[in-house]
């Protein structure tokens, strides 16, 4: 089985898209050490053409004859009727011999290690891992690589790789390709808007969208009133530029990073091609010790095969990271429309630089907005004159419009000659000895990462003596050193031929290939488990999938679910209490706070919660987990966090702390929470989860960790580090209009960070008696930003709908949920519970 690649010196690992066979071979031809691609399930890019079974094996066979490392993405989260097809598919992928796969859901990989524990597993950036803890987390629970968040810097992450380093684990980093507004993972904005789950390789790309900015002031229960629309031109909010480390790649070629990843599944052959084929070019360079610098040229072909101007991004401290004029390709820069004849539908376009089009090119006419923007394709190498030239376009343009090339049929024809490139073939060392006239082939093979391979072969032919003309050495070595058709060259060829002997040509070109043909399947099965490894993986699999299609039976019992609150202030804890909250879970950073809150609570017969921020960098951490003793002897004893190094991070500083796991730990199925069990009292169930996979989690999980289900509020849909929230100061209520007037609030956490909202309230009080049958141990409400009345009215609402549910009085449901409906912001919905998610 393979080694995981891990950075020691020279370059990193260049790791590009395969969204489709076609896309796998252009990324081999163009010098990938490593692709990472998909079968037709459980990948995060489901509108990929991605793999189907027989051209997954075909894919693995391929990439590992010529050197290419394969890493499957398993990367969403699963449900728990799912894992026994995931327990099935992570076996087939061992049988293959793929060399990593790619996981999200802690769940999975637990049963990764349970099924197939020789396979590498390789942290998901939709894991969030964004610390050194979560790293170390990672590495304990049998990860060789982590994908780190995309929104940290290199000086974070070569703090990170210090520890990561220690314990064999490689860092991997996006280099090239779009960038998500949210932090991978904890995006619900394309599920809570149209069902489309990112979670589950779906997303819509709503951050694509126009949105408006909008003010207000808000009345008592937090809700806008008297919405205006902020100032500014800027229509797309949430677009962000593509990431493109090419003109500082220097820097990370010398960084401890183990892998640099292309983004780009969903992008086009000649995409992958020219993008990996330049990356290439500089990374070569870099490593034999060149001056190497940017080249032009290479920038204007990366902006061709697509951008939405480039960025160095968070990586490298990039402060440009938004495009909010448009969301599309940009293409690169032509020149200006000056006049535009409508008769012959002609736009004369003065050039600005060296770039002349040609026929086949794309290009966009763009103004200040883009709605008006058009498209055209250029028929015919149009002539320049005087620095003009004349294009058709069907629709009429504006003096003044920007001209961009967003295609260009010159770099789709230099794309085409890169993937049709000979591929370096592989080098063979072969001796030849002669035992009984019998011409013995022994072949020595450099494997990456192992031993050399020696493969043997004894064919079935008998040279005789020659009557008259004995065939020479000379004529065996040509007739052995042809290896046309294969991916294979014959570096070294020894001979220990006795002389005299005879055979026809044609027979020892038959031998030659069914010794190559022998090398390949030993050099694939190399790469592969023994078939010892693969008996024990299927008992375990099957042993695993009988345990998981067992049916569910009832291991909890109904119970009546208490109340938890999420507030930021301590009026709102306050006001929780007074409502009846069991639980107050309190997100704010001030210790003084936090200690007169934990004093009410104590008084109210109520939990206090410290909730902390989902996203947990080395600032706060490092603020916030010296703390930790002082506020338990104060009385603060319990925390909330949103991820496992976090946990880690409280458990290590303060070991008496309870944990409390946030939304952000995406628990999705019952092997998941067997994972949390041992860090955490209660834990929130995912808010996709639909009403019959809740109750499914609850009862396999038992009853460690506890479950609690959020119920009422604005689901938290994204956390961005995009400051966009904390740059408009002074307003009571934030929020981002979207083209059906929906508004999605907004609010910043301590560190500035944005949080958006779903526009629609989630509300589940009608749906108590199904919740508490299940045995959920506690329903929240959300009540950030929403002011104390809110915090305490929602609170008493609940609490009334669980004791009625408790004593089977059904019938005041509807009629406290019309009370909730008013009180609602954006009015109320089932969400997921009630509908479900897109498939």
């Amino acid at each position: 089985m393979p080694h995981d690649h891990h950075k020691t010196s020279g370059s990193p690992e260049l790791l590009a898209p395969a969204g489709s066979p076609e896309a796998l071979a252009a990324a081999v031809a163009a010098g990938a050490d490593a692709v990472y691609l998909a079968g037709r399930r459980f990948g995060a890019r489901h509108y990929a053409a991605n793999f189907s079974d027989e051209e997954l094996e075909s894919a693995v066979g391929y990439a590992h004859l010529h050197g290419v490392r394969v890493y499957v993405t398993v990367n969403v989260l699963v449900r728990d009727a799912e894992l026994p097809d995931v327990a099935r598919y992570l076996l087939r992928l061992y049988e293959l011999g793929v060399d990593a796969v790619l996981v999200q859901d802690i769940g999975v990989a637990a049963l990764a290690r349970e099924v197939v524990p020789d396979l590498i597993l390789h942290a998901s950036t939709q894991m969030t891992i964004h610390n050194r803890e979560g790293v170390v987390r990672a590495a304990r629970e049998g990860f060789s690589r982590v994908v780190l968040a995309r929104e940290l810097t290199l000086s974070e992450i070569e703090g990170i790789a210090e520890d990561a380093e220690a314990r064999g684990i490689g860092i991997e980093v996006f280099a090239h390709g779009a960038l998500c507004y949210c932090y991978s993972g904890q995006c619900l904005l394309s599920s809570v808007i149209g069902g489309r789950s990112g979670n589950r390789g779906m997303c819509a790309q709503p951050c694509r969208k126009p949105y408006r900015l909008m003010a207000a002031g808000t009345d008592e229960y937090g809700r806008p009133k008297d919405l205006r629309a902020r100032s500014g031109s800027d229509r797309y909010l949430l677009s962000t530029r593509d990431l493109s480390v090419y003109p500082r790649l220097d820097l990370l070629a010398r960084s401890p990073v183990a892998s640099l990843k292309i983004e780009g599944r969903m992008r086009s052959v000649e995409y992958v091609a020219t993008v990996t084929a330049i990356y290439r070019r500089a990374l070569d360079a870099i490593a034999a010790g060149e001056d190497w610098s940017p080249s032009r040229e290479d920038m204007r072909d990366l902006a061709l095969a697509f951008n939405r101007e480039f960025t160095e991004g968070y990586i490298l401290g990039a402060r440009d990271i938004m495009a909010r004029d448009r969301p599309g390709n940009r293409g690169v820069p032509l020149g200006t429309a000056i006049g535009y004849d409508p008769r012959r539908q002609e736009a004369t376009v003065r050039l600005t630089g060296d770039l002349v089009p040609r026929s086949g090119d794309g290009l966009a006419f763009c103004t200040d907005d883009p709605d008006r923007d058009t498209g055209a394709v250029v028929r015919g190498t149009p002539a320049v004159r005087r620095g003009t030239v004349r294009l058709s376009v069907p629709a009429p343009v504006d003096p003044g419009a920007r001209v961009f090339l967003t295609k260009s049929a010159d770099l789709e024809e230099r794309a085409k000659r890169i993937m049709k490139r000979p591929l370096q073939p592989l080098p063979l060392d072969v001796t030849a000895v002669w035992e009984d006239g019998t011409p013995c082939l022994e072949a020595v093979i450099d494997l990456q990462g192992s031993e050399p391979l020696r493969v043997r072969y004894r064919p079935d032919l008998m040279m005789e003596p020659a009557r008259s003309r004995p065939i020479t050495g000379e004529q065996i070595a040509e007739q052995l050193t042809k290896t046309g058709g294969t991916p294979f060259t014959i570096r070294n060829l020894t001979l220990r031929y006795p002389g005299g002997l005879f055979a026809p040509l044609g027979e020892l070109n038959r031998v030659r290939r069914a010794f190559l043909e022998r090398v390949e399947e030993a050099m694939l099965a190399a790469r592969r488990p023994g078939e010892d490894a693969v008996r024990a993986a299927r008992e375990r699999a099957e042993a695993a999938v009988a345990v998981l299609e067992q049916p569910a039976g009832s291991h909890r019992n109904p119970r009546v679910p208490s109340v938890s609150v999420y507030t930021d202030t301590l009026e709102g804890a306050q006001a929780a209490v007074r409502g009846g909250a069991r639980t107050v879970y309190l997100e704010v950073s001030a210790p003084g706070i936090l200690e007169e809150a934990a004093g009410v609570c104590r008084e109210g017969g109520a939990d206090l919660v410290w909730k902390w921020p989902s996203i947990t960098r080395r600032t706060f951490l490092d603020a916030a987990a010296p703390l930790l003793p002082s506020l338990y002897d104060a009385g603060v004893r319990r925390v909330m966090v949103s991820g496992t190094g976090a946990a880690d991070a409280v458990r290590r500083a303060e070991p008496r702390m309870a944990l409390y796991g946030a939304a952000g730990l995406n628990l999705w199925n019952h092997r998941t929470a067997a994972e949390l069990a041992p860090l955490f009292l209660r834990c929130t169930a995912s808010p996709e989860l639909p009403a019959d996979d809740l109750a499914g989690l609850a009862a396999l999980a038992g009853d460690a960790p506890g479950l609690e289900v959020l119920v009422q509020g604005n689901v938290e849909a994204m956390v961005t580090e995009d400051r966009l929230a904390a740059a408009v100061a002074g307003e009571e209520f934030l929020g981002l209009q979207d083209g059906r007037n929906r508004v999605f609030p907004l609010r910043c956490d301590g560190e500035g960070r944005t949080y958006i909202a779903n526009a629609v309230e989630t509300c589940l009080i009608d749906r108590l008696p199904q919740i508490a049958a299940m045995g959920i141990d506690a329903v929240a409400i959300d009540a950030r930003g929403r002011g104390p009345r809110y915090a305490a009215e929602m609170t008493r609402l609940y609490r009334t709908g669980i004791d009625a549910a408790a004593r089977g009085d059904h019938g005041v449901l509807p009629g406290l949920k019309d009370e909730v409906k008013r009180r609602a912001l954006g009015g109320i919905t089932g969400g997921h519970f009630v509908r479900g998610i897109e498939e």
